[in-house]
């Protein structure tokens, strides 16, 4: 989810320009001492309408879901910049019918923290760590809106590999009915982290 942009699309960093590097990046537990944290980007719009989550409107919602939906997860990790506070979330959720073999990334940043590589950073990161600590995994998937292109940059960066097109795979429910999006599907192998080194 990170924007670049050139002359046409403010923001982007340009190979060779006067780019900043990406920050520090670290991840750790998220836990309801950062709610104020999560809203930053839980109650974006910019960010949250690429994801299958609703927006917290309020503080409340965004307890809720961090009790509710966070601290039970088996791999949920905040991400973090300078002075360690939390600017995104990321998560790897094993599907339980295979036994472990596959896993789907999921991650979210602050609006305000796009285009500086903290979401490549953020994703290579879990690659070289979630082999490791998820016994058995073997494949970590990636499914994003085929109109997030940002999302797409920083898997393909990151070493993921594009497999295809979901046809109305991702299904919000809104004010305005059911909306089926086309969903780009990604994946990274166990065995493609050598490549990475």
């Amino acid at each position: 989810m990170e924007p670049e942009g050139d002359a046409r699309h403010p923001g982007r960093r340009v190979e060779g320009s006067d780019a900043q590097p990406a920050p520090a990046v670290s991840l750790r537990p998220l836990g309801l001492e950062d709610v104020d944290a999560f809203m930053s980007w839980a109650s974006d719009d910019r960010v949250m309408r690429h994801l299958k989550r609703p927006l917290c409107a309020t503080r409340e919602e965004a307890v809720a879901q961090i009790r509710d939906t966070v601290l039970g997860h088996p791999w949920f990790r905040a991400i973090c910049v300078e002075g360690g506070r939390p600017v995104g979330q990321v998560n790897v959720w094993p599907y339980a019918d295979e036994g472990g073999h596959r896993a789907n990334l999921g991650y979210a940043l602050a609006h305000d923290h796009w285009g500086r590589g903290i979401a490549t950073a953020t994703i290579k990161m879990v690659v070289g760590r979630v082999f490791e600590e998820l016994p058995g995994l073997e494949r970590l998937e990636a499914v994003t809106d085929v109109g997030n292109a940002r999302s797409q940059r920083a898997l393909e960066k990151a070493g993921f590999q594009r497999e295809g097109v979901l046809r109305s795979y991702i299904v919000r429910r809104g004010p305005a009915g059911v909306d089926a999006r086309d969903a780009a599907v990604y994946s990274f192998l166990s065995s493609d982290r050598p490549r990475l080194a």
